[in-house]
């Protein structure tokens, strides 16, 4: 039952971090738990396993947050999700209507401040 609640709960930190880094935006509630329940399993794996089992909690940790973030990277599932738009306008900025003399000092009306 031990090592079920502590894989349990590296299996839900990692989902919720995921959640959190790739569709809930900001670092809010699903980040914190994330956090908290990678910590709460490597606790519990050091208090109710013994030492080696808190270790080795620890590096699974470590090892599925990074392999699960690269696996998501590399799925394109952000491509799916990320704008792919192509903006074609431009902006004509006012030092080259004053260039030309286009600009509304260069025609004498100046504002009144």
């Amino acid at each position: 039952m031990n090592i079920f609640l502590v894989v349990l709960l590296v299996l839900a930190g990692v989902a919720l971090l995921l959640m959190e880094m790739f569709l809930l935006p900001g670092f809010g509630i699903a980040g914190i738990s994330g956090f908290a329940c990678l910590i709460a399993a490597v606790i519990l794996a050091w208090i109710l396993l013994g030492h080696l089992a808190g270790y080795i909690t620890l590096g699974a940790c470590v090892l599925l947050s990074g392999l699960a973030i690269w696996g998501f990277l590399r799925s394109h599932a952000l491509d799916k999700m990320a704008l792919d738009s192509k903006i074609d306008s431009h902006v004509e900025l006012a030092n080259n209507k004053l260039a030309k003399g286009e600009g509304r000092e260069a025609k004498g009306e100046r504002e009144n401040d």
